[in-house]
């Protein structure tokens, strides 16, 4: 790579930094509105939780071709296009007024959003760096767990305020405003880069069609679908239900900012760490963590324990969004890294959509979380066994490298 390639590297991670923060930081800040809904809408959690359900579930269809549109024309434009319908979806839920029109807006502007934010960041970054591709990756995902830090409490803020219309639209203006600046700042298609070797890394590894022949992606897949339940259900759900055990609004919108804080620990860590022990061993941490985690949280009774809770999980969380990507370059190679990274999204989006919805309507059934917490507890244990199977294709344990 050229020297000025390597200049350009800094404002491209700050970049890729932001779109993280933004998008999920809307998405956690989401959860902080649910009581207020609640009361002054008369909207059931299940109703809410459809809101999330639809953006994981759009996300999932639309990730693979944000990948594909990536991995041909480069991230600049699809993550303006994206942007902008992010930023201005988020601000027309000030004008919501019935169940359909925050679910269609939520589900749409939110999650194609979601779409992008991901598979073209991280696979972005994985292009510019041949080497250190995790502790990388562990930085950009730091800008994720800021934004669920700060954005959830600055909801919080705004809807004491000025009420959750004008927190809506504040939110989703300053949203589009950072989302055209990262994309600005990540600019085009990447060059490609050389090994050692002098050989093209981004040709590098296996094309799509002969990665869906392995028996290691479709175990991947899987693993997402089990892990992704949680992570989109728990900061869904975490705010509303600290308030059920007998926190007030504020106190339970830190316990969610907790869980973004102590995963900048998970991502840093892991990022630093899997481009020395691998994939697979950085998949058996999250599960194992991510396992204990939510045993505890479904014995949890005194609401001061949900931030003992939020330490665990929020290792994981953090870990599990961080291992992905540098995984899937570990395993198949940079030829097909975007459509990779997208498809196997796409399966994890589909327990994203479910878990959210599932446990709203567990709650409401039942009127506590309870079995939405074993559920979740089980697919993790699933997906920590299927860890043990993750093998290196012969003959291609470097390819990616």
């Amino acid at each position: 790579m050229n020297s000025s390639a390597q200049r350009n590297r800094a404002p491209i991670v700050l970049g890729a930094s932001l779109v993280q923060f933004t998008v999920i930081g809307g998405v956690f800040a989401f959860g902080v509105f649910f009581s207020t809904l609640e009361s002054e809408l008369g909207w059931s959690r299940t109703t809410l939780s459809a809101c999330t359900s639809l953006a994981f579930l759009v996300m999932g269809l639309l990730a693979i071709s944000a990948g594909r549109l990536n991995d041909r024309f480069g991230p600049r434009w699809v993550l303006i296009a994206s942007g902008v319908i992010y930023g201005c979806g988020y601000a027309l839920l000030s004008q919501v007024s019935e169940p359909w029109h925050a679910i269609l807006l939520f589900g749409v502007a939110i999650g194609l959003g979601m779409a992008s934010h991901d598979v073209v960041t991280l696979s972005t970054i994985a292009r510019w760096f041949n080497t250190k591709r995790g502790r990388m990756t562990g930085v950009v995902k730091v800008g994720t767990a800021c934004g669920q830090v700060a954005v959830p409490l600055a909801a919080a803020f705004l809807i004491g305020m000025f009420g959750w219309r004008q927190s809506f639209l504040y939110m989703g203006i300053v949203a589009l405003t950072i989302l055209l600046i990262a994309a600005w700042l990540i600019g085009d298609k990447p060059p490609l880069l050389k090994n050692s070797e002098g050989q093209s890394a981004g040709q590098q590894g296996l094309s799509f069609t002969e990665v869906r022949r392995t028996r290691q992606f479709w175990l991947l897949c899987a693993m997402q679908f089990m892990l992704f339940a949680s992570l989109m259900t728990i900061p869904v759900h975490i705010v509303v239900h600290a308030e059920d055990l007998g926190f007030d609004a504020p106190t339970a919108a830190s316990v969610l900012s907790t869980i973004g804080a102590v995963s900048i620990l998970g991502r840093l860590t892991l990022g630093w760490g899997i481009d020395r022990i691998g994939g697979k061993q950085g998949y058996l941490i999250c599960f194992t963590l991510l396992l204990i985690s939510l045993l505890l949280l479904r014995l949890i009774d005194d609401p001061r324990y949900l931030f003992g809770f939020a330490l665990i999980y929020g290792i994981a969380h953090g870990g599990f969004f961080t291992v992905v990507s540098p995984t899937l370059a570990e395993y198949f190679g940079m030829r097909a890294l975007g459509t990779i990274f997208g498809t196997v999204i796409f399966f994890g989006a589909f327990s994203g959509a479910a878990g959210p919805l599932l446990a709203g309507w567990i709650f409401d059934s039942t009127g506590n979380y309870d079995w939405a917490f074993m559920f979740l507890a089980t697919l993790a244990a699933s997906g920590l066994l299927m860890t043990f199977g993750l093998t290196h294709l012969k003959g291609a344990e470097n390819e990616g490298n």
